[in-house]
């Protein structure tokens, strides 16, 4: 495993990081023991960057991981969750600074640890970013300064949110999910302002929420269907080259020199085995053309999300 420092912190992340969300039966239900074994596994394997929230599977992801990390030495990880987002409507988003106090108490004793590494607001396009940078923001640096949390930064899917607030606010890492893959590359448009801010870079969802799987997209992902019948075309030239879909997923978005990590998210071993084997070969660049000039066809490769003030034009 490699690893890679993140953005001005002394956080050396492994390149590929544990997305925690399927122990939450987000994607499809999974066996509690089964999903245990998987960050087991992670660990074995020498991935050292775990990644969670209170709103995968409504605090389950965090109960789960924390029975998983249980008795596992703490130097052996780097955790980071999440406060602000607690269900999938508009009401039930709260930066408020008494909000996030309450909500890191409550991760701390889910996971079952005394301090996070990383301590994350959860996708901020949902709320008023003035609230984020006058609020919720300097309360993060309180905590940070105080002890209770090493680092602290946002998460999200629009990136016209992040450059609003990392031009505004000094934060320690963004986390982006869906911006940096096969079908959409426009995280590169970010990251010359986050290397000038000294801003780590954390990536997830590389195959874009299940679209870049055999299996598919869920019945609740947001993307149009002409993304959707565009990615089943992709994997149908995979096939044609005798490779996994997830595979060059995975090879594509793993190794960009900006980004400290990349999240694979997976409650089976040997699905996150296979990972961890696909980013150690060479990438086949022909492939990777012949997708990209398919997805360069495609209209609709990025989804609304937030509001609308926030969403990218």
């Amino acid at each position: 495993m490699q690893y890679k420092q993140l953005g001005n912190t002394d956080l050396q992340l492994s390149i590929l990081g544990y997305g925690a969300s399927p122990l939450g039966s987000v994607f499809q239900d999974i066996k509690e023991s089964e999903g245990i074994r998987t960050v087991h596994t992670a660990l074995d394997q020498g991935i050292n960057y775990i990644d969670c929230s209170p709103y995968y599977g409504l605090t389950k992801a965090e109960t789960v991981l924390g029975k998983a990390l249980k008795g596992v030495n703490r130097d052996k990880y780097i955790l980071s969750t999440k406060a602000g987002r607690y269900g999938a409507g508009f009401e039930d988003f709260d930066v408020s600074p008494q909000r996030i106090q309450s909500s890191l108490e409550e991760s701390l004793v889910r996971l079952g640890v005394d301090e996070l590494d990383m301590f994350l607001l959860h996708d901020i396009e949902f709320v008023d970013l003035e609230q984020v940078i006058h609020e919720s923001l300097p309360y993060l640096d309180r905590l940070k300064k105080a002890g209770k949390i090493r680092y602290f930064g946002i998460t999200g899917y629009p990136l016209k949110s992040f450059q609003q607030v990392v031009e505004q606010y000094d934060i320690d890492c963004v986390l982006s999910y869906c911006r940096y893959a096969l079908h959409d590359d426009s995280l590169t448009q970010l990251m010359p302002l986050l290397k000038e801010k000294g801003v780590g870079l954390i990536n997830a969802s590389p195959t874009a929420m299940g679209l870049l799987t055999k299996r598919g997209a869920p019945d609740w992902h947001p993307a149009a269907q002409e993304l959707i019948d565009c990615c089943r075309a992709a994997e149908a030239v995979c096939l044609r080259y005798g490779v996994d879909l997830t595979q060059v997923a995975m090879q594509y978005a793993v190794h960009h020199q900006a980004i400290s990590s990349t999240l694979v998210g997976t409650a089976n071993p040997i699905n996150l085995l296979n990972n961890i084997e696909w980013i150690k070969e060479p990438i086949n660049a022909e492939l990777v053309l012949e997708i990209k000039t398919l997805f360069d066809t495609c209209a609709e490769t990025v989804w609304a999300s937030g509001r609308v003030e926030n969403q990218d034009q």
